[in-house]
């Protein structure tokens, strides 16, 4: 599956042997540690200028290594800055590393060679500190502009608790009002051009075609959007700094709750790197029974999005029918699981229980009535033309544009581009199922409301295969990190008792190392990139989500339309706004 052949040695040929260090990692992507004050020119070449190059910024972040245990009794960094890299022709990823050894280091910005770059940096810059010279607006992009210090960094408290009761004084609030004013040049907008003046819209973030709390400042000429720059942030939890305080094993029910619509397809996009990291390999049926419940909760993703969407251009009826298709999957998802939206039933090595007596009826039942509300649903919305008037021509964007912003899963698909990471990287036994990857060619709304029609389509085909295959067998694996492990063996061994003790009170102890797992989501690839530094706790959590690179293409596929389209777009984009702003 990783094709890297070669590639250090072109890099070592080219830029010296004592330029790249090796790592081993427990994920088997090549990474490598460089300079980095090399880290533009050679991230060039992997994209410009290596056969099968890599075209795809997948993720940028950064680690604040000034507590981490020391190795051979030193701490080499304060701070590493962590490039991943994919090549859809290798079908691989690769990981380049650079140490910075200041308390606020500076590095150069890669925002002139991939433009999805721009805001993975400026999230960098907000929550560590790190400065991009040569970055083109580095500001805050989550927190308040007046916010004080760097989330991510060790010494930043993780609890409101921590920080002493809240005081709000005069000067303060003079501050927090000024922070408010719209003022178009720190947005990068000009007021006017040669003949015309400028108008400025605010759209959000209390507005129902945003959503959910997202702002859009519009600089419209006319009924003609401009421009239009998103600003997040109000839904940002932190969820990555969450990570840190949370054992392994009590961190799965906060991961619910990034794409909220995708339920327990978060857990698996974070416990599969866990697992990685514990040396986990999990029983076939755990994969059947993780299969079927993803793609159960794509279908409710995938009816969230249709009936929003068809409110968006005008429909009012459809949301209702497809809310209340929805809730048929959260009866299934009930009877197995026990919840509903945030069920929480995935665990290391497994799931929380066994799949209950008559899942097979009640899974069934749903099989055999939903394909014909499906075509209900062609009829009422993708045939009607006022949905097409609303979504045809509108929002285009090429499948190189796409790779180039950071676009995955159905945007991507609707380019003409048939990668679904469940295909090409099969992961949780998705190579054992027959199911297709549906495409388009126009790259416009109306074609991703076709590819995500078609998803659900194929996702019937992977749940009925798992009626109908389903294994037998345990539905927890017997490593010894399991978490919790079998309940039933506690009662005839001390050992597995002082196991599952200790597993629900100070959490499994995880080995150092660290690996990423990709998973393709309801919105595209959900990455998960954790760092272990053989605690009870992940020592970094990284969450890649496809809605935050999603969202900044938001300016680059608007300017030219109205008003009117930019909803259409928004809705057409399929987002969460916890997943952009975690």
């Amino acid at each position: 599956m990783n094709n890297n052949s070669g590639i250090l040695e072109q890099l070592r040929s080219r830029y010296g042997e004592d330029t790249f260090k090796t790592q081993p990692t427990k994920d088997d992507i090549l990474t490598l540690w460089l300079p980095v004050d090399h880290v533009p020119e050679v991230l060039k070449f992997l994209k410009h200028d290596l056969p099968q190059p890599f075209l795809l910024l997948f993720d940028l972040t950064a680690i604040d290594e000034r507590t981490r245990k020391p190795e051979n009794g030193h701490i080499p960094y304060s701070f590493t800055l962590i490039y991943h890299l994919f090549s859809f022709e290798r079908n691989t990823f690769i990981r380049l590393k650079a140490g910075l050894r200041e308390d606020f280091p500076k590095a150069p910005s890669i925002s002139g060679l991939w433009q999805n770059a721009n805001w993975y940096e400026r999230e960098v810059y907000d929550m560590f500190g790190i400065r991009f010279e040569g970055h083109p607006h580095l500001s805050r992009i989550l927190m308040p502009r007046t916010w004080v210090g760097h989330p991510l960094r060790k010494e930043h408290p993780a609890r409101a608790t921590e920080m002493g009761p809240f005081q709000l004084y005069d000067d303060k609030i003079d501050l927090e009002q000024s922070a408010l004013q719209f003022k178009p040049e720190e947005w990068g907008l000009a007021k006017q051009s040669d003949d015309t003046d400028f108008m400025f819209l605010n759209i959000g973030p209390q507005h129902p075609g945003t959503h959910g709390v997202l702002r859009i400042v519009l600089q419209l000429d006319g009924e003609d959007i401009v421009d239009a720059i998103p600003d997040i942030g109000f839904h940002h939890r932190g969820a990555e700094k969450m990570g840190e305080r949370q054992s392994w094993h009590t961190y799965i029910p906060y991961t619910d709750r990034v794409d909220y619509l995708g339920g327990v397809m978060n857990n698996l996009a974070y416990l599969q790197a866990v697992e990685k990291l514990a040396g986990i390999e999990v029983p076939e049926r755990v994969k059947y029974i993780r299969v079927m419940l993803c793609e159960l909760f794509r279908i409710a993703s995938h009816l969230v999005w249709y009936g929003t969407f068809a409110q968006d251009v005008g429909q009012l009826s459809p949301v209702f029918y497809m809310f209340t298709d929805r809730e048929k999957i959260f009866d299934i998802i009930e009877g197995i699981c026990g919840g509903r939206m945030h069920p929480n039933w995935f665990r290391i090595g497994g799931v929380a229980q066994d799949l209950p007596k008559g899942w097979e009826q009640l899974v069934q039942r749903f099989l055999d009535y939903f394909p014909k509300r499906i075509k209900e649903y062609d009829n009422m919305v993708m045939k009607n033309s006022l949905f097409k008037a609303r979504t045809v021509g509108i929002g285009i964007f090429t499948k190189d544009e796409a790779i180039e912003w950071g676009v995955t899963g159905p945007n991507l698909r609707a380019c003409g581009f048939e990668w679904d990471f469940r295909k090409m990287r099969p992961y949780s036994g998705y190579e054992m199922f027959d199911f297709e990857v549906p495409t388009a060619t126009n790259g416009d709304c109306y074609d991703r409301a076709v590819v995500r029609v078609a998803e659900m389509r194929q996702s019937l085909r992977i749940i009925e295969q798992c009626v109908k295959n389903m294994p037998a067998g345990p539905y927890k694996s017997d490593h010894p990190i399991t978490t919790p492990p079998v309940k039933q063996n506690t009662m005839h061994d001390i050992e597995t008792l002082i196991t599952h003790f200790l597993g629900v009170t100070w959490g499994p102890v995880i080995p150092p190392g660290e690996a990423m797992s990709c998973i393709e989501a309801t919105k595209g690839a959900n990455g998960y990139y954790l760092t272990s530094d053989g605690n009870t706790s992940p020592y970094r959590v990284r969450i890649r989500t496809p809605s935050f690179p999603h969202m900044q293409m938001l300016p680059y596929i608007t300017r030219g339309y109205t008003v009117a389209d930019l909803l259409s777009i928004l809705g057409a984009m399929d987002y969460v706004l916890a997943d952009i702003d975690r």
